[in-house]
């Protein structure tokens, strides 16, 4: 049994990192808020977006018109949007696809509960899907949102085309816009034939499940649209406004995952930081009753010793 002078020590040591754990949390609670009102108000913008874009989209005429002006041909070979054709979450065949991009988002800290194990998990079980459908490391271009990530992506083997971790702090709409157009032009130019996400969605302040999705192709489906196109009354013409909001939504996408994955590690932190003060308070009551008890021990010796010398 550890003596009265080791348990108060340890009492001591507990409570100043219960101080510690209490400040991270009321720190990430705080910049939950603000993220939460952040995501709150870009998420709704993005997807009323992306609904119109994807009505305008059903005319084919519009579809080959932007196809032809970046250079991709025929949009049902190559398209950089697709309605109906691409799922959210199928991986790509080496047969169909020469080479791949995965941006993958991750916090820059730890203490934030399983949020980076979760994302590394996911990002092992895509390298392994892939690597099955016949890609190798050389095939598969990696854009790391965050330290954590970066470093499984080296451990997994691969090259990091782009270390973008300082983006993992603080989103940018300037930084998103800017990666959005490389990751654009890397797809037009045919240098990569499909960009997956993987990044942890913020669904509520306990809940951040990870988020596999295609970048580009663009998929429309997940939307509610019918077969005919919606009669939008359309000003100045649907080229222009399509031109307009083609790369708005492809920036607005980006920039809104970056939101979603910052408010998810916040919540994650603020849950793991409070899980910590609990158990800190639980272990300073069961150290403390275990004090009492060894001084209530001791003092009862010494009692004894007394009554006993008294006696003799």
């Amino acid at each position: 049994m550890s003596s009265l002078k080791e348990i108060k020590t340890r009492i001591n040591s507990v409570k100043s990192t219960l101080k510690i754990t209490s400040a991270m949390k009321m720190v990430a609670a705080a910049k939950l808020h603000k993220a939460q009102n952040a995501i709150g108000n870009k998420l709704p913008y993005e997807q009323q977006l992306r609904r119109t874009l994807a009505g305008m989209l059903q005319d084919d005429d519009l579809q080959r018109a932007i196809h032809d002006e970046l250079g991709l041909g025929d949009p049902h070979e190559n398209s950089l949007v697709r309605l109906h054709d691409v799922h959210i979450d199928e991986y790509p065949s080496k047969t169909d696809v020469d080479r791949v991009a995965l941006v993958l988002l991750s916090s820059n800290s730890s203490l934030c509960g399983g949020f980076n194990a979760n994302v590394i998990r996911e990002f092992n079980t895509a390298l392994s899907a892939l690597t099955a459908r016949g890609y190798s490391r050389d095939d598969i271009d990696v854009y790391a949102i965050g330290r954590k990530i970066a470093e499984a992506a080296v451990k997994s083997g691969l090259s990091i085309t782009a270390d973008l971790s300082q983006m993992a702090d603080k989103p940018d709409y300037e930084d998103a816009a800017e990666l959005a157009s490389a990751l654009v032009d890397s797809f037009a130019s045919g240098e990569v034939g499909q960009i997956i996400l993987i990044y942890s969605h913020f669904a509520t302040a306990t809940s951040q499940p990870v988020i596999r999705e295609n970048y580009l192709p663009l998929a429309m489906h997940d939307f509610d649209v019918t077969d005919e196109p919606i009669d939008y009354i359309l000003e100045p013409d649907p080229l222009v406004l399509a031109r307009e909001l083609l790369p708005m939504v492809l920036r607005l996408k980006l920039y809104t995952v970056l939101l979603d994955a910052n408010a998810a590690e916040h919540a994650a932190r603020t849950i793991a930081m409070q899980i910590a003060s609990d158990n800190a308070k639980n272990l300073i009551a069961d150290l403390t009753l275990a004090y009492n008890k060894g001084r209530q021990q001791e003092i009862t010796a010494e009692i004894l010793d007394l009554v006993g010398g008294t006696m003799a």
